[in-house]
């Protein structure tokens, strides 16, 4: 259909058919009071706010509800329209405490703004109020619903985005409130305390306990940052005053998440202000750790580096960084460490997600999540299996959630029943570990119905004549025997999959660890690729990392053989390259992966090792081994922001900036490379650990020359091909994801849109093993998500009643 014209106050406009007045009115930067409306809710009307004359019409229309039709004219601030609302607000605030001089709303109440705007300073209605409880038992925010104006916008976010259903309108008329089921606690009802019905009400009745008389809206500084925990990377803003993060919002134009944030993103930062923070440099002396200095800090590291390379040689040293520092900080690291002469340079955490790298480095030549999160809202087709995307990176479940509501088929594949299988249209409780086995039986009905894109596998695919002799034995009904599912479930959901127009694959890098290793992301790749779901909009795999800078971390080079942007040491002109720019020798010697390190034990090559911002007791398990291990070297470094259990085993410990102390970017599961704002100063004697390795490389000898972050990063832009057109000063205005070639390019959004990054993709012939669930590389299995177990390192954060408690216990420390 054609356009819609009309006008609005006088200014015509054409928009589609289907259009409200109040988004034609938007559009045109008119502002319509509204309080029950949200862009992404069902539309509501209920508030009757946003009520405007429209000529011709017999009565008012909210404007929330009302689409546009040719030739209308709207009156927004008409003098009928403009009492309609004073009668409105008059009528709430009948009903509604007039505390305002001590809300902590005020400031950013929408009733009271109204108020104003209007000049609605009283009421005339007078009558029964309501006298509910006053809530404040929950550890998080405080419920006064005595102030609520039953928007419903709460209980909208909860059901239909964060599917927890944890509230709802309860009773009827004068007493209808919002509250859980049977009136119980918050704290007892399914709430995941995500913070998003605080960050969406619009007044007074659901405030943040961290806030409680700390500081008016006015009083604080907003310092935009990245959320420190998962891989999605979610925006944020730091609200200060006097050097204390007093609060946290979710940036509401985020192209990452949209205004949504969980409960760790919300809730857990206040472990930035611990008492138990190490704030200056410490030395064992005796066995007890006494505080020393920079200057006697350094020296004593320097003299100790020294020493082991002159008695052993440089592959005697070994560091180990942090998903969690930035990527100036990862840059660095790696740089200091080959600087010294050796590729011994590596990340414990990173061995979680080996196979999934694996996996999709061999089907793409690329381990990156190959689409942007949000386009899961727009594709046709779901297929959630491995992973349980509400506890290990909730925004993608809303993402899922979303695509589900507007109309995805959503097929559920795990063990154990997760709660997006409450809107799924197909839930298949396969048996544990027989993930393999229930992807290959669908790409036999895929191949076997000739559901495949033929032009695709042909084009853009080598293999698939293995890849059909694999599957071959697959049949639903032999697939059935080892998963416990139904030949049915199968073939239908083979069906679903491969019939959409356009389809995703959600999924956990975590997962492969535990499910069929590697072989479980190729078969993953394997669906994706049989029915041409990559490469294009709203398709592709996501195979999500646990850390917030995990990407980032690999994309610097932290890695025994890569350099920064995957360019491989092995190379003579890679090499060069990197000798020339830094003025050293790049060693030819192939790094050893941390798991060869410990896999030597008390006869370990290693005899020195700085690790920045990693917990390798921790992540273990608490495994005597990896005690015995680091207690058996002669020196260790540890650099941290709490004395964590490896810390306690060091030698030298140094402090470790948080996150909204200093300057950097990171990069998120999307290739999105953000800028995060420092928004407090360090404690104490600590110093933002870019500077930290600039000064320890000048005691070692090197010059090293950075003004700052922004310095190091022109440096990383100037050497990593995927980052050449990335810089500060287009980072201020909105992240860019990688590829971005050059200072024009707008970054990409998803890859492999033309060919895969080893050319043509691999259709590789897996075969399901049957075996126990493994505890691989040193770390112990601890399930929180039901049916899929994560490392120790992860299992505490994930925890919604524990997230503040874990992270003041150091559960992700080095962010």
């Amino acid at each position: 259909m054609s356009a819609i014209k009309l006008t609005i106050d006088g200014q015509e406009i054409e928009v589609a058919p289907g259009t409200t007045i109040l988004e034609a009115a938007r559009q045109l930067g008119i502002d319509i009071p509204t309080f029950c409306h949200d862009p992404e809710l069902p539309p509501n009307g209920a508030c009757r706010i946003c009520v405007v004359e429209v000529e011709k019409a017999r009565a008012l229309v909210a404007s929330c509800v009302a689409p546009v039709g040719p030739d209308m004219v709207v009156h927004t601030e008409s003098e009928r329209g403009v009492k309609a609302r004073k009668n409105n607000l008059s009528l709430m605030l009948a009903n509604h405490p007039l505390d305002c001089i001590t809300c902590e709303k005020t400031g950013e109440c929408k009733l009271q703004d109204y108020c104003y705007r209007y000049g609605v300073a009283s009421t005339e209605f007078e009558g029964e109020v309501k006298n509910l409880p006053y809530d404040d038992t929950n550890e998080f925010f405080l419920r006064d619903m005595n102030k609520c104006i039953l928007c419903g916008i709460c209980v909208g976010k909860d059901q239909l985005v964060v599917g927890a259903g944890a509230i709802d309108f309860s009773k009827r008329g004068f007493t209808t409130n919002v509250s859980p089921g049977f009136e119980d606690p918050i704290e007892e009802s399914s709430c995941v305390f995500c913070g998003m019905c605080i960050d969406n009400c619009p007044v007074g009745a659901l405030i943040p306990k961290y806030v409680t008389g700390k500081g008016r809206p006015w009083q604080t500084e907003s310092v935009p940052a990245v959320c420190p925990y998962c891989s999605l990377g979610c925006n944020i803003n730091l609200h200060v005053k006097d050097n204390e993060v007093i609060g946290v919002s979710p940036v509401m134009e985020s192209p990452v998440n949209r205004g949504h944030l969980c409960v760790q993103g919300k809730f857990g930062w206040d472990f930035v202000h611990s008492g138990d923070r190490v704030t200056a440099p410490m030395v064992k002396t005796n066995g007890v750790f006494v505080e020393v200095s920079w200057e006697e800090a350094l020296d004593y590291i320097v003299d100790n580096i020294k020493e082991i390379q002159s008695r052993y040689g440089a592959d005697a040293l070994m560091g180990l960084s942090s998903p969690k520092i930035s990527n100036e900080e990862s840059y660095l690291f790696q740089k200091l460490v080959r600087s010294l002469g050796t590729n011994n340079v590596d990340s414990y955490s990173k061995h979680c997600h080996a196979s999934a790298v694996d996996g999709m480095m061999d089907a793409f030549g690329n381990a990156a999540t190959t689409n942007s999160i949000n386009e899961v809202a727009a594709t046709g087709a779901v297929l959630v299996i491995g992973s349980n995307p509400a506890e290990s990176h909730p925004i993608l479940d809303y993402r899922v959630r979303e695509a589900a509501r507007n109309g995805a088929e959503l097929i559920i594949a795990t063990p154990d029943t997760i709660g997006l299988v409450d809107v799924s249209t197909a839930y298949l409780p396969l048996k544990e570990g027989t993930e393999v086995a229930l992807l290959n039986a669908m790409a036999n009905v895929i191949i076997s119905e000739g559901l495949h894109d033929q032009d695709f596998v042909d084009k853009r695919t080598e293999g698939f004549a293995e890849l059909k002799k694999a599957v071959d034995q697959y049949s639903p009904a032999y697939a059935a025997g080892i998963t416990g599912l139904g030949e049915e479930e199968i073939r239908s959901a083979a069906r679903a999959y491969a019939s959409a127009e356009k389809a995703v694959i959600v999924s956990d890098a975590c997962a492969g660890e535990y499910i069929g290793g590697a072989d479980f992301v190729r078969a993953l790749a394997n669906l994706a690729m049989l029915t041409g779901n990559v490469g294009k909009e709203a398709t592709g795999v996501y195979v999500p990392y646990g850390e917030n800078n995990l990407q980032g971390m690999t994309d610097m080079g932290v890695l025994p053989n890569i350099a920064t942007g995957y360019q491989h040491l092995k190379e003579k002109a890679v090499r060069d390259k990197f000798s020339k720019a830094w003025g050293v020798e790049i060693s030819e010697t192939p790094g050893m992966t941390v798991a060869e390190a410990f896999a030597g034990g008390k006869n370990t090559s290693i005899k020195a090792m700085y690790i920045m911002g990693e917990n390798p007791v921790t992540c273990g398990g608490g495994s005597p081994e990896v005690v015995d291990y680091l207690n058996n070297l002669e020196f260790l470094v540890v650099q941290d922001i709490f004395m964590t259990e490896t810390a306690a085993l060091a030698d030298v410990v140094l402090p470790q900036a948080a996150f909204a102390e200093k300057l950097g970017t990171y990069t998120n599961t999307e290739r999105r490379v953000q800028l995060s704002q420092p928004a407090l100063e360090p404690p104490g004697e600590v110093f933002p650990d870019w500077a930290v390795l600039v000064e320890l490389a000048e005691w070692l000898g090197f010059e090293w020359d950075y003004a700052g972050p922004e310095e190091i990063f022109e440096e990383i832009a100037s050497l990593t091909p995927d980052y050449s057109g990335i810089s500060y000063q287009r980072l201020a205005e909105e992240g860019l994801q990688w590829p971005c070639p050059d200072a024009d390019h707008p970054g990409t959004k998803f890859l492999h849109e033309e060919e895969f990054s080893r050319g043509k993709g691999l259709l590789s012939a897996v075969a399901y093993k049957p075996e126990a669930l493994p505890v691989k590389g040193g770390h112990a299995a601890v399930s929180t998500t039901g049916a899929y177990p994560v490392c120790q390192c992860l299992s505490e954060s994930l925890s919604k009643r524990s997230v503040i408690k874990a992270f003041k216990q150091a559960a992700l420390s080095g962010s």
